[in-house]
């Protein structure tokens, strides 16, 4: 059957029965673990009811939380207005879910945690609107390689005949977001061999992180079907550039984008600007939630790649309409952080910037004023601007140490979420490896 775009389900009406006018038999009860790991039960339609009112069972110490064998069950409640029929399979109905334990909501887990950041934000009149830049690679299924053979071009950016090539995926998953009612608007070969960008029409910010969680789920499904494995890994090959996850950002109230003022000269209001100096001035703790992985250190501190440039930063900057700062203001009361890459938690990436804004509005944090210089050839002359961390440990500490951060995203979470990435911290630590065999093994 044809897919089509769904309409938010009324709470009062049963998924069962909007299952039957859909043809939909199972649903996949969904969550994002504090590593970014989606998770989910298949749950037939007989089901479903039930699992709505009551939630479904999961051992949360089976999952990435700081949690322990003896915890009770944490239960997913699943949220209708989040439901997407899978277009690559229509029988099945996905839902993002809200966990639950002891019949109050776990501080720990992502969705949970922007929900509440957001309920700051709204407390203050105000609603945030991003947009994601997702950038992916097609790889063979081992990972090791990519996926198109014919894909060698030193400055491979935009390569006609590579996304050509590609035709058959990459039009499979725009014309589901199409029919989703995502308004993807283009897709290109990006500036690595073998990568690819998507984008698709802004939201308000939980509806831009549930899709974010879809899209990375129905890229890597539908790489599968054509034989290949779709990876956001930060930097899969050290010699080409990584894959970011660019975010679009505007405050507004109302119907009024609050950050916008057309006289300055950048387009941005006092608001704008204080909400930017709080990205600015949290930059190093953001980096433990934007660049989780020890893998993502690898991008932002990268050396010059086959094409010339990284495409990321490596320090605390902003500027106009120039991509090689941190936050390029490209104008219309919009910035773009160009700081979180491709294994970023979507929920996280939309609760840390809004937790690092407020702060800024609240503080009266300023940016400074703007830097109009290639960073990348010129940023040395840039003495006083901050180096953002060299790696996933430094990110960890200055996450640690900012109060700014855990007081907006609730003490628990930042606890939890340290103490798991201090544990992977340690496990990479314990491993050798063959650059060290070769530099020390006959010192």
């Amino acid at each position: 059957m044809d897919t089509m775009v769904l309409e938010p389900v009324d709470q009062t009406e049963c998924l069962s029965r909007k299952a039957t006018e859909l043809g939909i038999r199972y649903f996949m009860v969904s969550f994002v673990d504090l590593l970014g790991q989606q998770r989910a039960k298949l749950v037939p339609v007989a089901a479903i009811d039930g699992m709505h009112r009551d939630g479904a069972g999961f051992a949360g110490f089976a999952a990435y939380f700081d949690m322990q064998p003896s915890d009770p069950d944490m239960l997913a409640m699943p949220d209708p207005d989040s439901l997407i029929q899978l277009p690559w399979k229509p029988e099945v109905g996905w839902l993002a879910s809200d966990l639950v334990m002891g019949g109050q909501p776990v501080a720990q887990a992502p969705r949970n945690t922007l929900k509440r950041v957001l309920a700051q934000a709204g407390s203050l009149g105000y609603t945030m609107k991003t947009g994601v830049e997702c950038e992916f690679f097609l790889v063979t299924p081992q990972g090791n390689a990519i996926g198109d053979i014919a894909d060698v071009a030193p400055k491979p950016c935009y390569d006609a005949s590579a996304l050509m090539r590609r035709y058959d995926i990459i039009t499979e998953i725009c014309d589901a977001m199409l029919t989703l009612g995502w308004q993807p608007y283009q897709n290109d070969h990006e500036d690595a061999n073998g990568q690819f960008e998507m984008n698709w029409r802004y939201a308000d910010a939980l509806t831009t992180a549930d899709r974010h969680v879809f899209f990375k789920f129905m890229v890597r499904s539908i790489a599968e079907k054509h034989g290949l494995r779709a990876t956001f890994m930060p930097k899969p090959f050290a010699h080409l550039t990584g894959s970011g996850c660019h975010a679009h950002i505007s405050l507004w109230s109302g119907d009024d984008n609050v950050c916008a003022a057309p006289a300055d000269a950048l387009g941005l209001s006092p608001l704008g600007y204080g909400f930017l100096g709080g990205l600015m001035s949290n930059a190093g703790a953001l980096c433990a939630l934007l660049n989780p992985t020890v893998n993502s250190y690898k991008r932002i501190n990268a050396p010059v790649t086959l094409s010339g440039a990284t495409w990321s930063p490596n320090a605390v900057t902003y500027s106009g309409d120039n991509r090689t700062h941190m936050i390029r203001v490209p104008g219309g009361g919009r910035f773009e952080l160009r700081l979180a890459d491709g294994s970023v938690n979507p929920y996280l990436l939309q609760a840390a910037i809004l937790a690092a804004g407020l702060d800024g509005l609240e503080s009266g944090h300023h940016p400074g004023e703007p830097l109009h210089i290639n960073m990348y050839t010129d940023g040395h002359m840039a003495k006083d601007a901050t180096r953002l961390p060299l790696n996933l440990l430094d990110a960890l500490r200055a996450f640690e140490s900012s109060t700014a951060l855990r007081d907006r995203l609730g003490a628990e979470f930042v606890g939890g979420y340290l103490r798991l990435k201090y544990l992977e911290w340690n496990d990479f630590s314990r491993h050798l490896t063959e650059w060290e065999r070769a530099r020390t093994l006959d010192c």
